[in-house]
């Protein structure tokens, strides 16, 4: 037997629908709350409010008032992430589940990416099992290439990832040699996730010329050292 709805009650469903999509068109009429909701919606990991206020230039304040604004809503969601550091915890914001993209979605992969890190700091993976995972990779790389030397293989691996590597030195002394990293693809993964991003690139830098031979990992600088981010190999080891 087919039951129909209750006129009234369908009439007050309908209303309150109209009522919550209207409370959002207004919090995003505001133009910095509609640049912040552009920010979270491109994003691949979750962010703070120093990190949205330093990407649009106002101040953290500023931010966290729009965010509450947001989160009533139901356009964001916020959690609070211990990193291991004593006192109060960072709270980082993210979308809603069901909250539109308004076409500023990220690319599967990316978002992928993001969840994954954030999936293994949830588990408690360290910079060890990032480099561990990334040497892998590295290896698997190396064992590939059709490059004569560590160094050639190296610096073909990041051109394909997108690092635009530069051979800064190229350890033809029979010294190191330094490739910097003039662009990194994991740049907004790297500052959300450092210590896993950076090490698993450490790690895949090492996988591959230890599989190739012929030279070894003598320096990796990151993001956050005062130095571009950059690989020095030392050449001379024995060639596979």
């Amino acid at each position: 037997m087919k039951i129909c709805p209750v006129p009234g009650t369908v009439k007050a469903v309908n209303r309150r629908e109209s009522g919550q999509q209207l409370a959002v068109l207004k919090a995003l009429g505001d133009e910095t709350r509609y640049a912040m909701y552009e920010e979270l919606a491109r994003s691949t990991a979750a962010l703070s409010a120093s990190e949205l206020a330093e990407r649009l230039g106002i101040h953290a304040n500023t931010v966290r008032l729009h965010l509450e604004r947001l989160r009533e809503v139901g356009l964001v969601d916020v959690e609070a992430v211990h990193r291991g550091t004593v006192g109060r915890p960072q709270h980082l914001y993210f979308l809603s589940a069901g909250a539109p993209g308004l076409g500023f979605d990220p690319p599967a992969h990316a978002l992928l990416a993001g969840l994954l890190a954030a999936m293994a700091e949830r588990i408690g993976a360290d910079a060890d099992d990032a480099a561990a995972t990334g040497r892998v990779w590295g290896t698997e790389a190396g064992t590939r290439t059709r490059a004569r030397s560590c160094l050639g293989a190296l610096e073909a691996e990041l051109t394909k990832l997108g690092f635009e590597p530069a051979l800064e030195a190229d350890g033809s002394d029979g010294g190191a040699a330094r490739i910097e990293f003039l662009h990194c693809p994991f740049r907004e993964l790297a500052e959300a996730y450092p210590e896993l991003v950076c090490n698993l690139h450490r790690g895949l830098c090492e996988g591959v010329i230890d599989a190739v031979g012929g030279g070894t990992v003598d320096e990796f600088a990151t993001l956050y050292d005062s130095e571009p981010c950059h690989v020095t190999v030392g050449l001379g080891a024995p060639s596979r």
